[in-house]
């Protein structure tokens, strides 16, 4: 969940990254993005470990494959689908949640030289965010950050925060052996076969199960246990998000198959 330096790959969605300051940036407000049809066509998002509660009412939690498999909701099962935002990323339900990292954008904190861990506040500069408007909320008071730059900037810090939590909480589960290849076969009315699904990883439900009762009792007093079942309580939304995408058109073929990358 750490945010990538500048000159690293850039973080999903982030076409580039301008710290904020007040030679360049004094005289600019900030207001809502309009329209960011990338997000209605992305079908995972990042999300922290503190958000898992909410998270698990609305989307599947899985773990992306690969060194740091980080957790991801899922908004579609296949690439390129999203049945809870439309065409401009906005949500089609006012009670759905969105995740941090969502809200988050276009900012984001980040480190400007490798040999610091300083962190500046950025954003990205071709979200048509931040810029010269008459409407929106000034970035600056005078020579001081405004009251809407410290609201993003504590927004910021707080996400951080989360994604180092995060990071330990993956870190515990790989240490511990807990996760396994995940595989999900719907099965919807008026066919034959189902539709399976992997590409993911998901915590090993009979791992847990056969754990000590001493490492039972450390995962529930370090908080790892509510965390564990939020996720695996997660997983029954992938069939309502598979019957979302038949209802709006999008389901993934006319015919059964297997999808080998679900993130």
């Amino acid at each position: 969940m750490a945010t990538a330096a500048p000159n690293e790959n850039l973080p999903l969605f982030y076409k580039t990254i301008e710290p904020l300051n007040l030679d360049q940036h004094g005289k600019m407000k900030v207001r809502g993005i309009q329209s960011m049809p990338e997000v209605g066509q992305t079908h995972a998002v990042p999300v922290t470990v503190d958000e898992f509660t909410l998270v698990q009412r609305h989307f599947p939690i899985v773990f992306a494959v690969g060194e740091t498999p980080l957790p991801i909701a899922l908004m579609g099962l296949n690439e390129g689908t999203n049945v809870f935002l439309d065409e401009n990323g906005r949500s089609t339900d006012p009670n759905l949640y969105i995740p941090a990292y969502l809200r988050r954008y276009p900012f984001l904190l980040a480190k400007l030289r490798p040999d610091s861990d300083e962190l500046s506040l950025c954003y990205d500069s071709t979200s048509g965010a931040v810029g010269d408007f008459e409407d929106g909320e000034p970035l600056f008071d005078g020579n001081e950050p405004s009251g809407a730059t410290k609201a993003i900037l504590e927004f910021c810090e707080q996400f951080e925060a989360a994604g180092l939590r995060t990071n330990a909480f993956v870190e515990d589960l790989v240490k511990s052996d807990l996760l396994m290849d995940g595989e999900v076969a719907i099965q919807p009315e008026g066919f034959d076969q189902p539709f399976v699904y992997r590409g993911f990883r998901m915590v090993d439900e009979e791992k847990i199960r056969n754990l000590r009762g001493d490492e039972l009792r450390k995962m529930n007093q370090n908080g790892m246990l509510p965390l564990i079942y939020a996720h695996l309580f997660s997983l029954s939304q992938m069939r309502d998000i598979f019957a979302r995408q038949m209802q709006q058109g999008k389901a993934p073929s006319l015919m059964p198959q297997v999808s080998d990358a679900i993130v």
